[in-house]
């Protein structure tokens, strides 16, 4: 067992141990205690909630050039409609974690729920482009409860090499979704518009919501509950940022994150528009890619967890990362001759499946230098990805439609930043545990 101390933002019980233990069943509502018992239910609705950001994003990639046309926009301006969507769940999770702190999981959860629905019914009516972006910002407003207090209940319920590990099984079904939704996209595509598929959406919505509704009860306890007035439980952030090796494991997963999210905005216009391929290809492409994701996400949580060090692991993830964006600039600046889109996605899928490894691994990571404030810690992690991940995202469009150079430029200056964070802001410090 590491020696290293486990940082808290708030203020500590006072006989609090110095490193995480995990959730004593006797300290959990009766219903929490089921719940941690019924592994696969909580696992099956944790990584709902975690599939739902890809959902809203992925199935939608495939009628970007559809609604571009439909609604007599530009590409850049509707690419801000998945903007719009990002920036919502990044500031949406600053407001629902420390909230569901102070409240409970439950409660909050149903409230963004419900509002998600709403606001991805009503993005379905959407008369222009500016209108679709505001419904947009309010979808991924809501939407950021499922993601910020899913991970917070994982925090709840796990520790150590268990959490690493549930992190990765989640990988494993939230995984599924980008792979699923470009294909179901591409296919609403056949037999409808782009509107079509912001009705699928709201209708995932609503069977999630019911699934929540009847079947997660509250992780925190109220004894475990920060009390008094709000300001103290959002005070709890200016512990956390004060918290060096936490910062740089949230930075090293945010830009790794705004790499990601890069070819999710443009991997679209590239694949069709510079390539020529059908929406039913792209979907493909993207599906293969997201398959690798997936793989090296399940070989992270069932081998290299509890074997490896999960900081060398992380290295080397970003390290791939790295790597596959500057094979892919070579690639797009002409370097070896003009590249074929075989070739463009090779680099992709490399870099895809990279994440595998730096995405759980860095919120494992980040979450256990914390425990009562894991809401809190939850809310920084997501806020921090999706907000990098709005602001990087459309200098891949910054040249216009005909060309790949600016993604895979914002794909490498991401990754570099990613690694500057993790080596000069975690590797010198001290080593966070990493459970019994």
């Amino acid at each position: 067992m590491e020696s290293a101390p486990v940082h808290d933002a708030g203020p500590r019980p006072a006989k609090q141990a110095a490193t995480p233990v995990p959730v004593p069943a006797s300290s959990l509502t009766p219903h929490a205690r089921r719940q941690a018992h019924v592994g696969l239910l909580v696992t099956l609705v944790l990584g709902g909630l975690s599939a739902l950001p890809p959902l809203s994003m992925d199935m939608y990639l495939p009628a970007l050039p559809q609604v571009t046309d439909a609604l007599h926009s530009t590409a850049s301006t509707v690419q801000f409609t998945l903007t719009a969507c990002l920036a919502g769940m990044a500031v949406g999770q600053l407001l629902v974690g420390p909230l569901s702190d102070r409240f409970g999981r439950r409660r909050p959860l149903l409230a963004g729920m419900v509002v998600y629905v709403v606001a991805t019914a009503v993005c379905a009516l959407a008369p222009s482009a500016p209108l679709l972006v505001g419904f947009r910002l309010v979808q991924g407003l809501a939407g950021a409860a499922g993601i910020v207090i899913s991970r917070a209940i994982v925090r709840d319920l796990y520790d150590g090499v268990e959490m690493a590990r549930f992190f990765s099984t989640l990988m494993l079904i939230s995984g599924v979704a980008p792979i699923v939704a470009p294909v179901i996209g591409g296919q609403i595509l056949r037999l409808t518009d782009w509107r079509g598929v912001f009705v699928v959406c709201t209708a995932i919505g609503v069977a999630l919501t019911a699934v929540v509704w009847r079947s997660l009860g509250e992780t925190l306890p109220p004894e475990q509950r920060h009390s008094g007035e709000l300001r103290g439980t959002f005070g709890a952030f200016r512990g956390l940022v004060a918290d060096r090796v936490f910062t740089g494991y949230v930075a090293a997963g945010s830009f790794a994150f705004a790499a990601l999210f890069t070819y999710v905005s443009a991997s679209s216009f590239v694949v069709q528009d510079i390539y020529g391929a059908s929406p039913q290809t792209f979907s493909l492409l993207f599906g293969v890619n997201s398959v690798g994701l997936v793989a090296v996400g399940q070989l992270n949580g069932k081998v290299l967890v509890g074997r490896a060090d999960l900081n060398r692991v992380l290295a080397v993830g970003l390290a791939v990362v790295t790597a596959a964006g500057v094979a892919l600039l070579l690639l797009t600046t002409g370097v070896f001759g003009k590249a074929s889109l075989f070739e463009v996605a090779a680099a992709l899928f490399v870099m895809m499946a990279a994440m595998g490894v730096v995405m759980p691994n860095a919120n494992t990571q980040a979450l256990l230098r914390t425990k009562r404030n894991a809401g809190a810690a939850s809310a920084l992690i997501g806020t921090s990805s999706f907000l990098v991940g709005a602001i990087v995202s459309p200098l891949a469009s910054v040249a216009g439609d005909g060309t790949a150079v600016p993604m895979a430029i914002t794909i490498v200056t991401s990754a570099l930043i990613a690694c500057a964070a993790f080596a000069g802001l975690c590797v010198p410090g001290r080593r966070t545990v990493e459970g019994p």
